[in-house]
């Protein structure tokens, strides 16, 4: 794609997809297989290509939320086992289940529902049983419900025991002793299961559980924001061997000069402090730059940063490109992503809006083309 076929482009390194589940794939303790969660259009960075790559890579799962999401993967992936994780309306359920899906159930009901289009269906419909161990949301909390809803699962000859599994609350936070709660109490549990239900797989830990404790990775683990090379932590992902793999571009639409006391943006919001030049970038929070980064964020340009000044608007943002300046219009400007020797990572950019970059790349519109590459090495220029 050309610079005059965009005005602004996600570009999706998926050699850095491959090569961050295959990194992740290494540190999995005793056989434990990986699972690529590639929810959300694969967190803002395109689920089907995202989901090849990490397939590539090692991952031998798929995981979503919704079920036209499982809907759309299967058409691509006919063999690969997907699992959906999220709360399906009986209609949605059908979705998931034509899908050939494995889907989750954390009550009664919600096993009865799965065997009776099992029954429809002729065959045995595979369940995960989801145990709440602290995170609050979907899951039964008391052990012996689960227990029971196990045998129930599995005694049901329209219904087939896939998993047994949860979700930790806290595993991104290092000084959080609440992980290591939730992961004895499931431990527990999952010790019975093995006894009782040894076909069943058994998972737990997502990208930072996967990372923080081998403990936690039993039969599977299902990483997300770390397959895309995001720290779960939120700091620099190259110190955890992971690479970026989106770049969020734009480039200088127009180059202005601007007299002391002119602003930029809607409510004037900023004025020039002394006589610059500012360039008009064609790019907005209709595009997912928040609009909490006005004066509030910089931009790569030619390899150095210049600030983001004025209101965020939906189309167009301005920088600062100081007294004297040989950037002109076309010239590619980077709000994500790398130029010369700095870079901008979805961390930093999280940092300012008081957020975590999950929701920074999912924040992306659709209106921003993907544009999937795919570079032979890494380019962070680290291990």
């Amino acid at each position: 794609m050309t610079r005059a076929q965009w005005r602004a482009a996600a570009i999706v390194d998926v050699g850095a997809v491959e090569r961050n589940c295959a990194r992740l794939a290494e540190e999995l303790r005793d056989g434990a297989s990986l699972c690529a969660v590639v929810k959300a259009d694969g967190y803002g960075h395109g689920a089907v290509e995202c989901a090849r790559a990490a397939l590539t890579g090692g991952a031998s799962w798929l995981a979503v939320a919704a079920a036209d999401e499982a809907a759309e993967l299967r058409a691509s992936f006919p063999d690969v086992r997907l699992l959906t994780m999220g709360a399906l309306t009986e209609s949605e359920l059908a979705v998931a289940l034509d899908a050939g899906s494995d889907v989750a159930a954390w009550r009664p009901a919600h096993a009865d529902l799965v065997a009776a289009q099992g029954a429809e269906r002729g065959v045995g419909l595979r369940v995960h049983v989801k145990y709440d161990t602290g995170m609050g949301r979907l899951g039964e909390r008391d052990p012996d419900a689960v227990l029971r809803l196990l045998d129930k699962v599995a005694t049901d000859e329209r219904l087939e025991l896939a998993g047994f599994w949860t979700h930790f609350a806290t595993a991104d936070e290092l000084d959080s002793t609440f992980f290591d709660r939730q992961l004895e109490r499931f431990t527990t549990l999952a010790e019975r299961v093995r006894t009782d239900h040894p076909d069943a797989l058994i998972h737990a830990a997502n990208s930072a559980a996967t990372l923080r404790d081998p403990a936690a990775h039993f039969d599977m683990v299902r990483c997300g924001v770390a397959i895309y090379g995001l720290d779960p932590f939120q700091g620099d992902p190259l110190d955890r061997r992971l690479e970026p793999a989106l770049e969020l571009r734009s480039y200088v639409a127009d180059v202005k000069r601007f007299g002391q006391g002119d602003s930029a943006g809607y409510g004037q919001r900023w004025q020039a402090p002394a006589d610059t030049c500012v360039g008009v970038l064609p790019i907005g929070y209709g595009d997912g730059v928040r609009r909490e980064l006005t004066n509030n964020a910089e931009v790569l340009v030619e390899g150095y940063r210049y600030p983001l000044v004025g209101t965020v608007s939906m189309d167009n943002v301005t920088i600062d490109l100081g007294p004297q300046t040989d950037i002109a219009p076309g010239a590619t400007a980077t709000l994500i992503g790398a130029q010369a020797d700095d870079r901008i990572l979805c961390e930093e950019v999280a940092r300012r809006l008081d957020t975590i970059n999950y929701e920074v790349t999912c924040g992306i519109s659709s209106r921003v083309p993907r544009v999937h590459v795919k570079a032979g090495t890494s380019s962070t220029g680290r291990p």
